[in-house]
């Protein structure tokens, strides 16, 4: 303010000279009682900052809270095993690892929940804190499995790996080894990665994918709620709850749990950059369906407009989202479709600016790889592809009823409690869009979400897991409209989400606005800590045999070992069929060499092994009859196996004298025929590289077709980004080439199917 500096070494001169400072002196002076020395005033000082410390604690608590639980559930987990904390495996029963969780872990993640809701009843949006809140109860949720486990769990994963390790080790795919083979995008990505950066064990990826594959989706799912005309309450709790009711299980290492991050990544492309929203401005009509459909139609829209978005960023992100489609119809059977139907509803329902053709164009991506590329696949299996299409009934009791069949107790439980999840879920949804409806709302998107997948009903039963499939891509749509059940009201203000609406109803008009949200909170958080501890009984139910060992590992390696020129697994089976997968860590390595395709049945009398001796018998040298503890205990948990079985079985396959055990462990043992012929060798392994896959004629006209169709239709979507006057000539004459080539390379694929279909029975 102009007053002049002090020189170095003088005191600094207060503002207002002398008698400012006599009059500070004055004031001071009136604050400290009489009587009292000044030093005795500090005290109040102190209670001062206690005062404002504790009226800030809106601030800091949460964090606090979050760190603290974070912390204490990593303790309770990894420390050594009492009674209040550290994991013992041994306890893990038919309810799964919630039987042997510390009681710490509980109250960690409780209190980990209970920071994000202090957070979300806030009036701000802190965005940072409650996803850093989110990521921690997904560590603790998600993670859990990893931080308990002696080796990355869930048997299946192994062979995943395997197929990468025969991928970056042979430069090849072959899909006469696995049918996986013939989408082999997945695995061809990780091939390269490890070998680029000289990994040649994949335990630790395999360890921490599943955790890693949630903390991904949450990112897409997020963006895809900032999309939506909802209050930051229904947002971020339908990002929990996204968290909380994830317990299918497909996130380990695999395809499906890759492309599902690709699926999500789309949608969030399709609703920010390709986004439309467009008011009603015909009347409705008088009466019939039509007026109910025009009322709907003339609601507020659930969508936020995509506004502002320049040509360029709608071209890349338009070559981003066919990158998506590209990968996932090179890596998975079923998130193509996924896709291509969410694409599709979003036409129909007026929820994108894109156009027909690209449905047209995506369509023709999938029906071509399936026919040009996976002709090993389905040349002599057309029945077992397209055998399930429309039994809706048949497929759905293959996912629901026929999964509850376990006679111990405590796993019926948790199968039971899966459902459980799912009817809850839906039926927070349904009362979600009820609610919605009644302040006008029609969320289109998020119930495209939730409806779209289950269409895929009326496919195939995909081994009977198209069940579990469909509620995992149903996940995102069901928990934005659950999220509505709790916190239906729209925000005030577009460029304000903090607060909300309160519609003014009859009904309603005597309760207190402010009281309604808090009841809202606090009922949305008593269901978040329900489903919080169900998750641990749904996820972690199977732990007891999809817990992988050492020892079942080192019993595979010793496999392994002995595998030249080549070496065949048998596996226990409660009853043979064609869509049992081994429940061990198989096909880690050498999958062209080891044969996993040969079951041996084997009975509830441990004592009867006659079966499992007669398969082995069957086949040649170098085979194996394998007893691990995680066959035994799926034998136990769904078929209803006595406890003592596994023990009574090996010592019966000791005791025959046609057998002989050549490794064991606590957790394993490994069997083979114990005299051959002389002269039996050990066969060669089948050639993986195959003859050619057979073609028809018409396949060069139809791979042109293909060419000329993707061509334009691509020019005509790019050209349409302008806005829908631009260049009309020009599409139209796009359209012109593009519509007749489709109908040449949509025959050709359909001849292909029947030709080769023909000629290879």
């Amino acid at each position: 303010m102009g007053l002049l500096q002090p020189a170095p070494g003088e005191p600094q001169a207060a503002p207002g000279g002398v008698a400012a400072q006599g009059v500070a002196a004055q004031d001071v002076a009136a604050q400290v009682p009489y009587g009292v020395p000044q030093e005795a005033g500090k005290p109040v000082g102190l209670r001062a900052r206690l005062s404002r410390l504790l009226a800030s604690a809106p601030q800091w608590l949460p964090a606090l809270l979050v760190v603290e639980g974070l912390i204490m559930y990593v303790l309770a987990i990894k420390a050594p095993v009492g009674p209040m904390r550290g994991v013992d495996p041994s306890d893990i029963d038919g309810l799964g690892l919630i039987s042997a969780l510390p009681a710490t872990a509980f109250i960690a993640l409780l209190i980990m929940i209970v920071s994000f809701f202090v957070t979300v009843a806030q009036s701000t949006d802190r965005k940072f804190l409650l996803l850093f809140q989110i990521a921690a109860i997904t560590f603790a949720l998600h993670g859990v499995g990893s931080l308990v486990a002696e080796e990355p769990r869930f048997p299946t994963a192994y062979i995943h790996a395997g197929f990468v390790e025969f991928i970056g080790r042979t430069g090849e795919t072959a899909i006469n080894i696995d049918a996986r083979m013939g989408w082999p995008g997945y695995f061809a990505l990780f091939a390269f990665v490890t070998k680029a950066a000289g990994i040649t064990d994949m335990s630790t990826i395999l360890l921490w994918t599943p955790l890693l594959s949630n903390l991904l989706y949450l990112l897409p799912f997020v963006l895809i709620l900032r999309q939506v005309v909802a209050t930051t309450r229904a947002r971020w709790f339908a990002a929990l709850l996204f968290v909380l009711v994830q317990w299918i299980g497909q996130d380990y290492f695999s395809p499906q749990g890759f492309t599902f991050a690709l699926y999500l990544a789309f949608v969030a492309i399709l609703l920010r950059w390709f986004g439309r929203v467009e008011p009603r401005t015909k009347p409705v009509p008088p009466k019939g369906l039509r007026k109910l459909i025009a009322r709907l139609d003339a609601m507020t829209p659930g969508e936020l407009a995509n506004t502002g978005t320049y040509r360029a960023d709608k071209l890349l992100m338009l070559m981003v989202l066919l990158t998506l489609f590209f990968a996932s119809v090179a890596s998975h059977q079923i998130t193509p479709f996924m896709m291509l139907g969410v694409v599709t509803a979003f036409l129909l329902f007026k929820r994108t600016s894109l156009t027909w053709a690209l449905p047209f164009f995506l369509g023709l991506v999938t029906l071509a790889w399936i026919s040009y590329m996976t002709v090993g696949f389905w040349a002599s299996q057309i029945d077992t592809i397209f055998g399930g299409l429309g039994n809706v009934f048949a497929n759905l009791r293959s996912n629901t009823g026929d999964r509850i069949e376990g006679t111990d107790p405590a796993h019926a439980m948790v199968l039971q409690a899966r459902l459980g999840i799912l009817v809850v879920i839906l039926s927070l949804a349904a009362t979600g869009l009820f609610r919605r409806l009644r302040r006008g709302v029609f969320d289109r998107s998020a119930l495209i979400l939730l409806c779209v997948p289950v269409m895929a009903l009326a496919l195939q039963s995909y081994g009977g897991e198209i069940g579990l499939r469909i509620y995992m891509f149903a996940l995102p749509g069901a928990c934005l409209l659950a999220a509505y059940a709790f916190f239906p009201n729209l925000p005030a203000d577009s460029a304000d989400v903090r607060e909300e609406t309160v519609p003014l109803r009859k009904r309603n008009v005597r309760f207190n606005p402010e009281l309604t949200k808090r009841i809202s909170v606090v009922v949305a958080a008593a269901f978040a800590i329900v489903f919080a501890m169900a998750f641990f009984l749904a996820r972690y139910g199977n732990e007891q045999f999809e817990r992988v060992t050492t020892g079942e590992i080192a019993a595979l390696h010793y496999i392994y070992d002995h595998d030249k020129p080549s070496a065949r697994v048998l596996y226990l089976v409660p009853k043979e069929g064609p869509e049992v997968t081994p429940t061990l860590p198989w096909g880690e390595r050498d999958v062209e060499l080891v044969n996993f395709n040969v079951q041996a049945l084997v009975h509830k009398d441990p004592t009867k092994i006659s079966d499992a001796v007669d398969a082995l018998k069957e086949q040649p040298r170098n085979s194996y009859l394998i007893v691990s503890r995680g066959q035994v205990s799926y034998l136990q948990l769904n078929q209803g196996f006595p406890a003592d079985w596994g023990e009574k079985f090996r010592a019966a396959l000791d005791a025959s004298p046609d057998l002989k055990r050549v490794y064991s462990n606590e957790d394993a043992a490994l069997y083979t025929w114990k005299n051959f012929v002389r002269g039996t060798e050990i066969p060669e392994p089948n050639p993986y590289q195959g003859r050619g896959d057979p073609t028809t004629p018409w396949t060069p006209v139809g791979i042109g077709a293909l060419v000329v169709t993707w061509v334009a239709l691509f020019g005509y979507e790019v050209i349409r980004l302008n806005g829908p006057n631009r260049a009309p000539k020009a599409r139209r004459r796009l359209l012109y080439l593009a519509v007749p080539s489709f109908a040449v390379a949509l025959a050709v694929i359909v001849e292909r199917f029947i030709y080769i279909a023909q000629n290879n029975m």
